[in-house]
Protein backbone atom coordinates (compact mmCIF):
# COMPACT_ATOMS: atom_id res chain seq x y z
CA UNK A 1 0.00 0.00 0.00
CA UNK A 2 0.98 3.60 -0.43
CA UNK A 3 0.48 6.71 1.65
CA UNK A 4 -2.14 9.26 0.62
CA UNK A 5 0.44 11.94 -0.27
CA UNK A 6 2.55 9.85 -2.64
CA UNK A 7 1.98 8.95 -6.25
CA UNK A 8 2.33 5.23 -5.57
CA UNK A 9 2.68 2.55 -8.19
CA UNK A 10 0.19 4.14 -10.58
CA UNK A 11 1.70 7.64 -10.52
CA UNK A 12 -1.62 9.20 -9.54
CA UNK A 13 -1.53 12.98 -9.31
CA UNK A 14 -2.27 13.94 -5.67
CA UNK A 15 -4.10 17.06 -6.85
CA UNK A 16 -6.42 14.95 -8.99
CA UNK A 17 -7.11 12.65 -6.04
CA UNK A 18 -7.85 15.64 -3.79
CA UNK A 19 -10.22 17.05 -6.41
CA UNK A 20 -12.13 13.76 -6.51
CA UNK A 21 -12.53 13.72 -2.72
CA UNK A 22 -13.59 17.36 -2.60
CA UNK A 23 -16.25 16.74 -5.24
CA UNK A 24 -17.50 13.68 -3.34
CA UNK A 25 -17.77 15.74 -0.14
CA UNK A 26 -19.73 18.45 -1.92
CA UNK A 27 -22.07 15.93 -3.53
CA UNK A 28 -22.68 14.20 -0.20
CA UNK A 29 -23.33 17.34 1.86
CA UNK A 30 -27.02 17.93 1.00
CA UNK A 31 -27.79 14.30 1.82
CA UNK A 32 -25.90 14.57 5.12
CA UNK A 33 -27.92 17.65 6.04
CA UNK A 34 -31.13 15.82 5.19
CA UNK A 35 -30.10 12.93 7.48
CA UNK A 36 -29.30 15.37 10.31
CA UNK A 37 -32.72 16.99 10.14
CA UNK A 38 -34.97 13.93 9.78
CA UNK A 39 -35.73 10.75 11.67
CA UNK A 40 -37.40 7.47 10.76
CA UNK A 41 -39.46 4.84 12.53
CA UNK A 42 -36.42 2.55 12.58
CA UNK A 43 -34.15 5.18 14.14
CA UNK A 44 -36.73 5.63 16.90
CA UNK A 45 -37.07 1.87 17.38
CA UNK A 46 -33.29 1.62 17.59
CA UNK A 47 -33.32 3.98 20.59
CA UNK A 48 -35.81 1.71 22.34
CA UNK A 49 -33.75 -1.40 21.57
CA UNK A 50 -30.58 0.33 22.77
CA UNK A 51 -32.46 1.13 25.98
CA UNK A 52 -33.22 -2.54 26.58
CA UNK A 53 -36.55 -3.16 24.86
CA UNK A 54 -36.82 -6.60 23.27
CA UNK A 55 -39.44 -9.23 22.69
CA UNK A 56 -42.59 -9.47 20.61
CA UNK A 57 -46.29 -10.23 20.92
CA UNK A 58 -47.82 -13.65 20.28
CA UNK A 59 -47.90 -12.96 16.54
CA UNK A 60 -44.21 -12.05 16.40
CA UNK A 61 -44.64 -8.28 16.09
CA UNK A 62 -41.86 -6.66 18.13
CA UNK A 63 -42.73 -4.49 21.11
CA UNK A 64 -40.48 -1.79 19.64
CA UNK A 65 -42.79 -1.56 16.62
CA UNK A 66 -45.89 -1.44 18.78
CA UNK A 67 -44.51 1.37 20.91
CA UNK A 68 -43.28 3.55 18.04
CA UNK A 69 -46.44 3.00 16.00
CA UNK A 70 -48.67 4.02 18.90
CA UNK A 71 -46.63 7.13 19.69
CA UNK A 72 -46.67 8.08 16.01
CA UNK A 73 -50.44 7.66 15.79
CA UNK A 74 -51.15 9.66 18.96
CA UNK A 75 -48.60 12.51 19.00
CA UNK A 76 -46.39 12.05 15.92
CA UNK A 77 -42.65 11.38 15.73
CA UNK A 78 -41.48 14.92 14.96
CA UNK A 79 -40.13 15.25 18.51
CA UNK A 80 -38.96 11.62 18.74
CA UNK A 81 -40.29 8.83 20.94
CA UNK A 82 -38.06 9.56 23.94
CA UNK A 83 -40.17 12.23 25.64
CA UNK A 84 -43.59 10.58 25.16
CA UNK A 85 -42.32 7.11 26.14
CA UNK A 86 -40.35 8.01 29.26
CA UNK A 87 -43.05 10.46 30.30
CA UNK A 88 -45.56 7.61 30.20
CA UNK A 89 -43.21 5.47 32.30
CA UNK A 90 -42.76 8.29 34.81
CA UNK A 91 -46.53 8.71 35.17
CA UNK A 92 -46.64 5.17 36.54
CA UNK A 93 -48.46 1.93 36.05
CA UNK A 94 -45.85 0.35 33.79
CA UNK A 95 -42.78 -1.32 35.22
CA UNK A 96 -40.69 -1.54 32.07
CA UNK A 97 -40.55 -0.59 28.41
CA UNK A 98 -41.92 -4.02 27.53
CA UNK A 99 -44.87 -3.56 29.93
CA UNK A 100 -45.55 -0.14 28.42
CA UNK A 101 -45.38 -1.54 24.88
CA UNK A 102 -47.81 -4.35 25.71
CA UNK A 103 -50.23 -1.83 27.22
CA UNK A 104 -49.84 0.44 24.18
CA UNK A 105 -50.57 -2.48 21.87
CA UNK A 106 -53.75 -3.14 23.84
CA UNK A 107 -54.83 0.50 23.56
CA UNK A 108 -54.38 1.23 27.28
CA UNK A 109 -51.84 4.11 27.05
CA UNK A 110 -52.43 7.77 26.22
CA UNK A 111 -49.15 9.33 25.13
CA UNK A 112 -48.49 13.05 25.28
CA UNK A 113 -45.63 15.44 24.56
CA UNK A 114 -44.71 16.59 28.07
CA UNK A 115 -43.70 20.13 28.95
CA UNK A 116 -41.95 21.89 31.82
CA UNK A 117 -40.72 19.75 34.70
CA UNK A 118 -42.44 16.66 33.28
CA UNK A 119 -40.39 17.02 30.08
CA UNK A 120 -37.18 17.43 32.07
CA UNK A 121 -37.96 14.31 34.12
CA UNK A 122 -38.67 12.27 30.98
CA UNK A 123 -35.53 13.56 29.28
CA UNK A 124 -33.28 12.61 32.21
CA UNK A 125 -34.73 9.08 32.30
CA UNK A 126 -34.38 8.64 28.53
CA UNK A 127 -30.78 9.79 28.65
CA UNK A 128 -29.97 7.33 31.45
CA UNK A 129 -31.50 4.49 29.46
CA UNK A 130 -29.63 5.37 26.27
CA UNK A 131 -26.38 5.74 28.18
CA UNK A 132 -26.81 2.27 29.64
CA UNK A 133 -27.14 0.77 26.16
CA UNK A 134 -24.18 2.73 24.84
CA UNK A 135 -22.08 1.59 27.79
CA UNK A 136 -22.87 -2.01 26.90
CA UNK A 137 -21.73 -1.42 23.30
CA UNK A 138 -18.52 0.09 24.70
CA UNK A 139 -17.96 -2.96 26.89
CA UNK A 140 -18.48 -5.31 23.95
CA UNK A 141 -15.92 -3.35 21.94
CA UNK A 142 -13.43 -3.60 24.80
CA UNK A 143 -14.18 -7.33 25.00
CA UNK A 144 -13.21 -7.71 21.32
CA UNK A 145 -9.93 -5.90 21.97
CA UNK A 146 -9.13 -8.27 24.83
CA UNK A 147 -9.87 -11.31 22.71
CA UNK A 148 -7.65 -10.04 19.92
CA UNK A 149 -4.85 -9.65 22.46
CA UNK A 150 -5.47 -13.11 23.85
CA UNK A 151 -5.91 -15.23 20.73
CA UNK A 152 -4.24 -13.12 18.03
CA UNK A 153 -5.37 -11.46 14.83
CA UNK A 154 -4.82 -13.34 11.54
CA UNK A 155 -2.73 -11.56 8.90
CA UNK A 156 -4.40 -10.02 5.86
CA UNK A 157 -5.75 -10.80 3.40
CA UNK A 158 -8.52 -12.26 5.51
CA UNK A 159 -10.43 -15.10 3.91
CA UNK A 160 -14.15 -14.31 3.97
CA UNK A 161 -16.67 -17.13 3.70
CA UNK A 162 -20.47 -17.22 3.60
CA UNK A 163 -22.71 -19.52 5.67
CA UNK A 164 -26.43 -19.58 4.95
CA UNK A 165 -28.56 -22.64 5.70
CA UNK A 166 -31.63 -20.84 7.07
CA UNK A 167 -31.22 -22.66 10.41
CA UNK A 168 -28.94 -20.98 12.96
CA UNK A 169 -28.27 -24.34 14.60
CA UNK A 170 -27.00 -25.70 11.26
CA UNK A 171 -25.06 -22.52 10.53
CA UNK A 172 -23.03 -22.81 13.73
CA UNK A 173 -21.22 -26.11 13.04
CA UNK A 174 -20.70 -25.11 9.40
CA UNK A 175 -19.18 -21.78 10.49
CA UNK A 176 -16.89 -23.50 12.97
CA UNK A 177 -15.82 -26.05 10.35
CA UNK A 178 -15.08 -23.25 7.88
CA UNK A 179 -12.93 -21.48 10.47
CA UNK A 180 -10.96 -24.68 11.04
CA UNK A 181 -10.38 -24.89 7.27
CA UNK A 182 -8.96 -21.36 7.15
CA UNK A 183 -11.82 -18.83 7.10
CA UNK A 184 -10.98 -15.63 8.97
CA UNK A 185 -14.38 -13.97 8.50
CA UNK A 186 -17.73 -15.76 8.56
CA UNK A 187 -20.71 -13.99 7.02
CA UNK A 188 -24.21 -15.20 7.83
CA UNK A 189 -26.38 -14.32 4.84
CA UNK A 190 -29.83 -13.03 5.75
CA UNK A 191 -33.00 -14.77 4.71
CA UNK A 192 -34.30 -13.68 1.31
CA UNK A 193 -36.47 -10.60 1.65
CA UNK A 194 -35.54 -9.67 5.23
CA UNK A 195 -34.32 -6.26 4.06
CA UNK A 196 -37.93 -5.49 3.09
CA UNK A 197 -39.36 -6.34 6.51
CA UNK A 198 -40.06 -3.23 8.59
CA UNK A 199 -39.45 -5.18 11.80
CA UNK A 200 -36.67 -7.35 13.23
CA UNK A 201 -37.71 -10.94 14.00
CA UNK A 202 -37.16 -12.23 17.52
CA UNK A 203 -35.30 -15.23 18.86
CA UNK A 204 -33.35 -18.10 17.35
CA UNK A 205 -34.72 -18.97 13.91
CA UNK A 206 -34.65 -22.22 11.92
CA UNK A 207 -36.70 -21.47 8.79
CA UNK A 208 -34.90 -18.88 6.68
CA UNK A 209 -34.92 -18.91 2.88
CA UNK A 210 -31.50 -18.89 1.16
CA UNK A 211 -30.22 -17.39 4.37
CA UNK A 212 -30.80 -17.10 8.11
CA UNK A 213 -32.79 -14.30 9.72
CA UNK A 214 -30.78 -11.55 11.38
CA UNK A 215 -31.98 -11.49 15.00
CA UNK A 216 -30.32 -10.52 18.25
CA UNK A 217 -30.42 -14.10 19.52
CA UNK A 218 -28.93 -15.46 16.30
CA UNK A 219 -26.16 -12.86 16.61
CA UNK A 220 -25.47 -13.95 20.19
CA UNK A 221 -25.41 -17.66 19.37
CA UNK A 222 -23.03 -17.32 16.40
CA UNK A 223 -20.70 -14.89 18.19
CA UNK A 224 -20.41 -17.29 21.13
CA UNK A 225 -19.69 -20.22 18.79
CA UNK A 226 -17.01 -18.31 16.90
CA UNK A 227 -15.43 -17.23 20.20
CA UNK A 228 -15.11 -20.91 21.10
CA UNK A 229 -13.43 -21.79 17.82
CA UNK A 230 -11.22 -18.67 18.01
CA UNK A 231 -9.80 -19.88 21.31
CA UNK A 232 -9.37 -23.36 19.86
CA UNK A 233 -7.49 -22.09 16.78
CA UNK A 234 -5.50 -19.32 18.43
CA UNK A 235 -6.78 -16.61 16.03
CA UNK A 236 -9.80 -14.34 16.17
CA UNK A 237 -12.59 -15.28 13.74
CA UNK A 238 -14.75 -12.31 12.75
CA UNK A 239 -18.52 -12.38 12.34
CA UNK A 240 -20.41 -10.48 9.64
CA UNK A 241 -24.07 -9.80 9.02
CA UNK A 242 -26.18 -7.21 7.14
CA UNK A 243 -27.17 -3.74 8.38
CA UNK A 244 -29.25 -2.77 5.39
CA UNK A 245 -32.90 -2.57 4.49
CA UNK A 246 -35.79 -1.03 6.37
CA UNK A 247 -34.39 -1.93 9.82
CA UNK A 248 -30.81 -0.82 9.24
CA UNK A 249 -30.50 1.26 12.49
CA UNK A 250 -31.98 -1.48 14.66
CA UNK A 251 -29.83 -4.26 13.21
CA UNK A 252 -26.74 -2.07 13.61
CA UNK A 253 -27.66 -1.51 17.25
CA UNK A 254 -28.20 -5.22 17.89
CA UNK A 255 -24.86 -5.96 16.20
CA UNK A 256 -23.11 -3.54 18.53
CA UNK A 257 -24.78 -5.06 21.56
CA UNK A 258 -23.77 -8.61 20.52
CA UNK A 259 -20.21 -7.80 19.33
CA UNK A 260 -20.37 -8.45 15.62
CA UNK A 261 -17.21 -7.36 13.81
CA UNK A 262 -18.38 -6.43 10.31
CA UNK A 263 -21.66 -5.35 8.79
CA UNK A 264 -22.69 -5.02 5.16
CA UNK A 265 -23.65 -1.35 5.00
CA UNK A 266 -23.66 0.49 1.67
CA UNK A 267 -24.91 3.97 0.87
CA UNK A 268 -26.98 2.93 -2.16
CA UNK A 269 -27.40 -0.86 -2.25
CA UNK A 270 -30.86 -0.95 -0.68
CA UNK A 271 -32.04 1.85 -2.94
CA UNK A 272 -30.88 0.30 -6.19
CA UNK A 273 -31.36 -3.40 -5.60
CA UNK A 274 -34.25 -3.49 -3.06
CA UNK A 275 -36.24 -0.40 -4.10
CA UNK A 276 -36.06 1.12 -0.62
CA UNK A 277 -36.78 4.83 -0.63
CA UNK A 278 -33.57 6.88 -1.04
CA UNK A 279 -34.42 9.36 1.73
CA UNK A 280 -35.25 6.58 4.19
CA UNK A 281 -32.02 4.81 3.31
CA UNK A 282 -29.69 7.78 3.82
CA UNK A 283 -31.32 8.82 7.11
CA UNK A 284 -31.21 5.29 8.49
CA UNK A 285 -27.69 4.83 7.24
CA UNK A 286 -26.21 7.77 9.12
CA UNK A 287 -27.46 6.46 12.46
CA UNK A 288 -26.37 2.91 11.67
CA UNK A 289 -22.86 4.03 10.73
CA UNK A 290 -22.57 6.08 13.90
CA UNK A 291 -23.38 2.92 15.85
CA UNK A 292 -20.81 0.97 13.81
CA UNK A 293 -18.19 3.62 14.56
CA UNK A 294 -18.96 3.42 18.27
CA UNK A 295 -18.90 -0.39 18.30
CA UNK A 296 -15.64 -0.70 16.35
CA UNK A 297 -17.44 -2.52 13.53
CA UNK A 298 -15.96 -2.57 10.02
CA UNK A 299 -18.53 -1.85 7.31
CA UNK A 300 -18.53 -3.65 3.97
CA UNK A 301 -19.90 -1.58 1.11
CA UNK A 302 -21.63 -2.98 -1.97
CA UNK A 303 -20.06 -1.50 -5.06
CA UNK A 304 -19.50 -5.01 -6.38
CA UNK A 305 -23.25 -5.26 -6.95
CA UNK A 306 -23.21 -2.47 -9.55
CA UNK A 307 -21.07 -4.66 -11.76
CA UNK A 308 -23.66 -7.42 -11.79
CA UNK A 309 -26.08 -5.14 -13.65
CA UNK A 310 -23.65 -2.79 -15.44
CA UNK A 311 -20.58 -3.61 -17.52
CA UNK A 312 -17.47 -3.89 -15.34
CA UNK A 313 -15.29 -1.99 -17.83
CA UNK A 314 -17.70 0.72 -18.94
CA UNK A 315 -18.97 1.31 -15.39
CA UNK A 316 -15.65 1.04 -13.56
CA UNK A 317 -15.72 4.75 -12.71
CA UNK A 318 -19.13 4.41 -11.02
CA UNK A 319 -17.51 2.05 -8.52
CA UNK A 320 -14.87 4.67 -7.68
CA UNK A 321 -17.52 7.39 -7.34
CA UNK A 322 -19.58 5.24 -4.98
CA UNK A 323 -16.50 4.36 -2.93
CA UNK A 324 -15.62 8.04 -2.54
CA UNK A 325 -19.19 8.81 -1.49
CA UNK A 326 -19.20 5.88 0.95
CA UNK A 327 -15.92 7.17 2.37
CA UNK A 328 -17.36 10.67 2.89
CA UNK A 329 -20.59 9.42 4.45
CA UNK A 330 -18.57 7.05 6.64
CA UNK A 331 -16.15 9.72 7.85
CA UNK A 332 -18.98 12.12 8.64
CA UNK A 333 -20.64 9.43 10.76
CA UNK A 334 -17.41 8.85 12.70
CA UNK A 335 -15.96 5.79 10.96
CA UNK A 336 -12.19 5.67 10.73
CA UNK A 337 -10.36 4.55 7.60
CA UNK A 338 -9.71 1.24 9.35
CA UNK A 339 -13.50 0.66 9.44
CA UNK A 340 -14.16 1.38 5.75
CA UNK A 341 -14.34 -2.01 4.06
CA UNK A 342 -15.00 -0.55 0.62
CA UNK A 343 -16.12 -3.08 -1.96
CA UNK A 344 -15.17 -3.91 -5.53
CA UNK A 345 -15.32 -7.03 -7.66
CA UNK A 346 -13.67 -9.28 -10.24
CA UNK A 347 -16.51 -9.08 -12.77
CA UNK A 348 -14.84 -8.21 -16.09
CA UNK A 349 -15.91 -10.55 -18.88
CA UNK A 350 -13.04 -13.07 -19.21
CA UNK A 351 -13.53 -13.10 -23.01
CA UNK A 352 -12.39 -9.48 -23.28
CA UNK A 353 -8.76 -9.17 -24.41
CA UNK A 354 -6.43 -8.00 -21.62
CA UNK A 355 -9.20 -8.66 -19.08
CA UNK A 356 -6.74 -9.55 -16.32
CA UNK A 357 -4.65 -6.43 -16.94
CA UNK A 358 -7.81 -4.32 -16.78
CA UNK A 359 -8.71 -6.00 -13.51
CA UNK A 360 -5.28 -5.32 -12.05
CA UNK A 361 -5.62 -1.65 -13.04
CA UNK A 362 -8.98 -1.32 -11.31
CA UNK A 363 -7.93 -3.22 -8.18
CA UNK A 364 -4.66 -1.31 -7.82
CA UNK A 365 -6.47 2.01 -8.32
CA UNK A 366 -8.85 1.21 -5.47
CA UNK A 367 -5.97 0.10 -3.28
CA UNK A 368 -4.05 3.34 -3.82
CA UNK A 369 -7.04 5.65 -3.46
CA UNK A 370 -7.88 4.09 -0.08
CA UNK A 371 -4.53 2.96 1.35
CA UNK A 372 -5.70 2.53 4.94
CA UNK A 373 -9.08 0.94 4.25
CA UNK A 374 -9.67 -2.82 4.70
CA UNK A 375 -10.88 -3.32 1.13
CA UNK A 376 -13.23 -6.21 0.40
CA UNK A 377 -12.65 -7.87 -2.97
CA UNK A 378 -15.51 -9.93 -4.40
CA UNK A 379 -15.10 -12.99 -6.66
CA UNK A 380 -16.47 -13.55 -10.17
CA UNK A 381 -20.17 -14.40 -10.29
CA UNK A 382 -21.75 -12.89 -13.41
CA UNK A 383 -19.52 -14.78 -15.83
CA UNK A 384 -19.54 -18.15 -14.05
CA UNK A 385 -21.20 -20.45 -16.56
CA UNK A 386 -21.44 -23.82 -14.85
CA UNK A 387 -18.16 -25.03 -16.36
CA UNK A 388 -16.56 -25.89 -13.04
CA UNK A 389 -13.04 -26.20 -14.46
CA UNK A 390 -13.15 -22.75 -16.07
CA UNK A 391 -14.78 -21.41 -12.92
CA UNK A 392 -12.06 -22.81 -10.68
CA UNK A 393 -9.42 -21.22 -12.93
CA UNK A 394 -11.25 -17.90 -12.90
CA UNK A 395 -11.40 -17.99 -9.10
CA UNK A 396 -7.65 -18.64 -9.00
CA UNK A 397 -7.05 -15.56 -11.15
CA UNK A 398 -9.30 -13.59 -8.80
CA UNK A 399 -7.27 -14.77 -5.81
CA UNK A 400 -4.05 -13.88 -7.61
CA UNK A 401 -5.30 -10.37 -8.41
CA UNK A 402 -6.20 -9.96 -4.74
CA UNK A 403 -2.72 -10.92 -3.58
CA UNK A 404 -0.93 -8.89 -6.27
CA UNK A 405 -2.78 -5.68 -5.42
CA UNK A 406 -2.75 -6.03 -1.64
CA UNK A 407 -6.46 -6.48 -1.01
CA UNK A 408 -7.48 -6.81 2.63
CA UNK A 409 -10.50 -9.13 2.60
CA UNK A 410 -10.98 -11.78 -0.08
CA UNK A 411 -14.38 -13.43 -0.35
CA UNK A 412 -13.75 -16.91 -1.66
CA UNK A 413 -15.14 -17.77 -5.08
CA UNK A 414 -17.09 -20.98 -5.70
CA UNK A 415 -16.59 -23.00 -8.85
CA UNK A 416 -20.28 -23.99 -8.77
CA UNK A 417 -21.48 -20.38 -8.49
CA UNK A 418 -23.45 -20.70 -11.74
CA UNK A 419 -25.09 -24.03 -10.84
CA UNK A 420 -26.43 -24.27 -7.28
CA UNK A 421 -25.97 -23.19 -3.70
CA UNK A 422 -22.46 -24.48 -2.96
CA UNK A 423 -21.98 -27.76 -1.14
CA UNK A 424 -19.52 -28.16 1.71
CA UNK A 425 -17.13 -29.93 -0.66
CA UNK A 426 -17.26 -26.90 -3.00
CA UNK A 427 -16.35 -24.68 -0.07
CA UNK A 428 -13.40 -26.88 0.84
CA UNK A 429 -12.06 -26.68 -2.73
CA UNK A 430 -12.52 -22.91 -2.74
CA UNK A 431 -10.62 -22.57 0.54
CA UNK A 432 -7.85 -24.77 -0.86
CA UNK A 433 -7.64 -22.54 -3.94
CA UNK A 434 -7.25 -19.28 -2.01
CA UNK A 435 -4.87 -20.81 0.52
CA UNK A 436 -2.61 -22.06 -2.25
CA UNK A 437 -2.50 -18.73 -4.07
CA UNK A 438 -2.00 -16.74 -0.88
CA UNK A 439 0.81 -18.99 0.33
CA UNK A 440 2.49 -19.43 -3.05
CA UNK A 441 2.36 -15.74 -4.02
CA UNK A 442 3.36 -14.52 -0.58
CA UNK A 443 4.46 -10.88 -0.73
CA UNK A 444 4.00 -10.60 -4.48
CA UNK A 445 2.32 -7.21 -3.98
CA UNK A 446 5.75 -5.80 -3.13
CA UNK A 447 7.10 -6.85 -6.54
CA UNK A 448 4.07 -5.86 -8.60
CA UNK A 449 5.00 -2.40 -9.87
CA UNK A 450 3.35 -1.61 -13.23
CA UNK A 451 5.09 0.86 -15.55
CA UNK A 452 3.60 4.32 -14.94
CA UNK A 453 3.23 4.87 -18.69
CA UNK A 454 2.06 1.31 -19.37
CA UNK A 455 -1.36 -0.22 -19.96
CA UNK A 456 -2.28 -0.63 -16.29
CA UNK A 457 -1.23 2.86 -15.23
CA UNK A 458 -2.97 4.51 -18.17
CA UNK A 459 -6.17 2.58 -17.57
CA UNK A 460 -6.22 3.47 -13.87
CA UNK A 461 -5.75 7.17 -14.54
CA UNK A 462 -8.48 7.11 -17.20
CA UNK A 463 -10.95 5.56 -14.75
CA UNK A 464 -10.05 8.17 -12.16
CA UNK A 465 -10.58 10.94 -14.71
CA UNK A 466 -13.99 9.53 -15.66
CA UNK A 467 -14.83 9.38 -11.95
CA UNK A 468 -14.11 13.08 -11.55
CA UNK A 469 -16.29 13.92 -14.53
CA UNK A 470 -19.17 11.93 -13.02
CA UNK A 471 -18.65 13.42 -9.55
CA UNK A 472 -18.78 16.89 -11.06
CA UNK A 473 -22.14 16.03 -12.66
CA UNK A 474 -23.46 14.49 -9.43
CA UNK A 475 -22.39 17.60 -7.52
CA UNK A 476 -24.21 19.89 -9.96
CA UNK A 477 -27.38 17.79 -10.34
CA UNK A 478 -27.61 16.33 -6.83
CA UNK A 479 -27.01 12.78 -5.64
CA UNK A 480 -30.71 11.97 -5.39
CA UNK A 481 -31.16 13.07 -9.00
CA UNK A 482 -28.19 10.95 -10.10
CA UNK A 483 -29.74 7.89 -8.44
CA UNK A 484 -33.08 8.64 -10.08
CA UNK A 485 -31.34 8.74 -13.48
CA UNK A 486 -29.83 5.24 -13.06
CA UNK A 487 -26.24 6.44 -12.67
CA UNK A 488 -25.31 3.55 -10.37
CA UNK A 489 -26.11 -0.01 -11.35
CA UNK A 490 -28.36 1.18 -14.23
CA UNK A 491 -31.59 0.97 -12.18
CA UNK A 492 -33.55 4.23 -11.73
CA UNK A 493 -34.86 5.05 -8.25
CA UNK A 494 -36.73 8.38 -7.74
CA UNK A 495 -36.33 10.11 -4.34
CA UNK A 496 -40.05 10.10 -3.55
CA UNK A 497 -40.80 6.50 -4.45
CA UNK A 498 -39.83 3.12 -3.07
CA UNK A 499 -40.52 1.24 0.13
CA UNK A 500 -40.41 2.91 3.53
CA UNK A 501 -40.98 6.57 2.60
CA UNK A 502 -43.97 6.72 4.96
CA UNK A 503 -41.56 6.07 7.84
CA UNK A 504 -39.59 9.29 7.23
CA UNK A 505 -40.32 12.29 9.50
CA UNK A 506 -38.80 15.76 9.56
CA UNK A 507 -37.55 16.70 13.03
CA UNK A 508 -39.28 19.55 14.84
CA UNK A 509 -37.63 22.07 17.17
CA UNK A 510 -37.08 20.29 20.45
CA UNK A 511 -36.59 16.86 18.85
CA UNK A 512 -34.90 14.50 21.30
CA UNK A 513 -33.09 11.25 20.69
CA UNK A 514 -30.46 10.81 23.42
CA UNK A 515 -28.70 8.08 21.43
CA UNK A 516 -28.09 10.54 18.57
CA UNK A 517 -26.91 13.16 21.07
CA UNK A 518 -24.31 10.73 22.42
CA UNK A 519 -23.22 9.63 18.96
CA UNK A 520 -23.00 13.21 17.65
CA UNK A 521 -21.05 14.59 20.58
CA UNK A 522 -18.64 11.87 21.69
CA UNK A 523 -15.56 10.51 19.92
CA UNK A 524 -16.44 6.91 19.02
CA UNK A 525 -12.78 5.87 18.95
CA UNK A 526 -12.20 7.07 22.50
CA UNK A 527 -15.08 4.96 23.76
CA UNK A 528 -13.92 1.88 25.64
CA UNK A 529 -14.59 0.30 28.98
CA UNK A 530 -12.61 -2.31 30.92
CA UNK A 531 -15.59 -3.93 32.62
CA UNK A 532 -16.54 -7.51 32.00
CA UNK A 533 -19.77 -7.95 30.09
CA UNK A 534 -22.49 -10.48 30.73
CA UNK A 535 -24.62 -11.82 27.94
Amino acid sequence: MTGPNTRGKLDLDPEVVRKARNLAARAAEPVIQMARTHTTVSVERALLRLSGLSGADADGRPWANHLVDTVQAQVGLEHGVALPVWDALARGGHGSLADLAAAAAAGRVDFRLPTGSDARTAERAARRAARGGMDRIDRRRAERDRMLDQVGDPPQPWIYLIVATGDIYEDIPQAQAAAREGADVVAVIRSTGQSLLDFVPEGATREGYAGTYATQENFRLMRSALDDVSRELGRYVRLTNYASGLCMPEIATLAGLERLDMMLNDCMYGIIFRDINPRRTFIDQRFSRQIHARAGIVINTGEDNYLTTADAVDAAHTVIVSQLLNERFGHEAGLSDAQLGLGHAFEINPKIPESFRLELAHAQLVRELFPDAPLKYMPPTKHMTGNIFAGYLLDAFFNLAGVMTGQSIILIGMMTEGIHTPWLSDRDLALENVRYVRDAAGGLAEDFVPRPDGFIGERARRVLSESIDLLDKVDKDGLLTAIAEGTFGVTRRPPDAGKGLEGVVERADGYLNPAIDILDNEDPHAASAPQEVTA
